[in-house]
C-alpha cells in the first residue's frame, strides 16, 4: 500500500473543496481511487488536519463496544462511524462487529499477535532417586508393597486380555 504525506493529502482535499472538480476527477488527476479521496475529505471535515495525520493506535474493548453501539443506535455506515471516531481503517469496524456477534465483549479484547517473545522454559529436571541406604525401613517396606501390588495388577490385566482374545474367534476374511 502506498503511503502519502500529509501535505499531499491536504493538497488533494483542498483541490476538491475548492469545488472545481468532483471526487472522481480529483482522484483521476492524482492516480488515486475516488473512495480514498472521499475518505480524506470526510476525515478533514470531521477532524481538520489531525484527520490526515498518520495514526497508530490500539483500541480497548470498551471503545470498540461504544463505537458499535453508536453505529447501531444512529444507523450509521462503517465509513460514517470511522469518520466520526477518527478510525483510519473502515474495514476494522466490520471485523469488530463480526467478532462481537460471534463471541460477545470477550471477543473484542485485544490479543497478542505474532510469535511468543521467548521460548518456554524447559520443565524442571526430575530429582534423582533418594539413596536407599539412608531411607528408613518403614518407607522401603511401603514402596516394596506398592511395587508388588502394581506387578500383581499388571499380571491380572494381561491374563484378562489374553482370556478375552481366546474367547473371541478370529474374523474371517472375505
Amino acid at each position: 500500500m502506498t503511503k502519502y504525506t500529509e501535505q499531499f493529502k491536504l493538497a488533494v482535499v483542498e483541490q476538491y473543496l475548492t469545488g472545481a472538480a468532483g471526487f472522481v476527477t480529483v482522484a483521476h488527476q492524482h492516480s488515486l481511487g475516488y473512495s480514498m479521496v472521499n475518505r480524506w475529505v470526510n476525515l478533514y471535515r470531521a477532524h481538520g488536519l489531525d484527520g490526515l495525520k498518520k495514526k497508530f493506535s490500539h483500541y480497548s474493548a470498551e471503545f470498540k463496544l461504544s463505537v458499535l453501539k453508536h453505529m447501531w443506535d444512529n444507523e450509521l455506515s462503517y465509513g460514517q462511524v470511522t469518520a466520526t471516531f477518527n478510525i483510519r481503517n473502515a474495514g476494522i469496524v466490520s471485523v469488530w462487529e463480526r467478532r462481537y456477534r460471534s463471541g460477545g465483549v470477550a471477543a473484542l479484547m485485544p490479543c497478542a499477535k505474532g510469535r511468543p517473545k521467548k521460548m518456554p522454559t524447559p520443565p524442571a529436571k526430575p530429582m534423582p532417586p533418594p539413596d536407599d541406604e539412608n531411607r528408613p525401613r518403614d518407607e522401603l517396606l511401603a514402596e516394596l508393597n506398592y511395587l508388588r501390588m502394581e506387578n500383581a495388577y499388571l499380571k491380572k490385566l494381561q491374563a484378562l486380555v489374553q482370556a478375552q482374545q481366546k474367547a473371541t474367534p478370529p474374523k474371517k476374511r472375505k
